[in-house]
């Protein structure tokens, strides 16, 4: 459950690697948006393709971008054949974060051959706030009722990964 963003696609080339972790640097920096580089000599990566696990064990280049305290890290991390696939949601974060963090693909989107984005809030596709602000707005009811129906149960929960769990019994 919740607002997520999911992307993933291949760069153009490797030359393009540096102009993402560039461009992607300066719009966290116009933001005010904490950022970290990210260069891995070995990481595991978990991965689907058509529904079954397609891992990644390797070197990983980017940038960590981190738009709100309440939202999850936008990765942008690239395995040694300039790929990517991640997710990241901002439901906890609200539209305003939501709609940027959509700006900055559709910004990166050109250094792409083909840049896939799945968007929960339909914000990609549509460009329609009152569309994606109906989907927080139902997914957090939806959460706020279960919490009701759990008593002793707490959300939403910032785990220690920095992603966002809606709720833990």
């Amino acid at each position: 459950m919740g607002v997520t963003i999911h992307f993933e696609g291949q760069l153009r080339n490797r030359d393009r690697l540096q102009l993402v972790v560039h461009a992607a640097a300066e719009f966290a920096r116009a933001r005010g948006w904490p950022y970290q580089a990210i260069e891995e000599p070995e990481v595991h990566l978990a991965r689907v393709r058509d529904e079954k696990d397609w891992d990644y064990l390797g070197p990983t280049s980017g940038i960590e971008l981190l738009p709100h305290e309440r939202c999850e890290p936008v990765r942008l991390e690239f395995d040694r054949d300039c790929y990517i696939q991640e997710y990241t949601k901002t439901q906890f974060a609200g539209p305003a974060v939501h709609i940027e963090v959509v700006t900055l693909l559709r910004q990166l989107a050109p250094h792409f051959t083909e840049l896939f984005v799945e968007d929960e809030g339909e914000y990609w596709e549509r460009e329609d706030s009152a569309v994606l602000v109906r989907h927080i707005d139902t997914c957090n009811r939806v959460l706020a009722d279960e919490l009701r129906l759990r008593p002793g149960s707490v959300g939403p929960v910032r785990l220690p990964a920095g992603r966002w769990a809606d709720f833990i019994s």
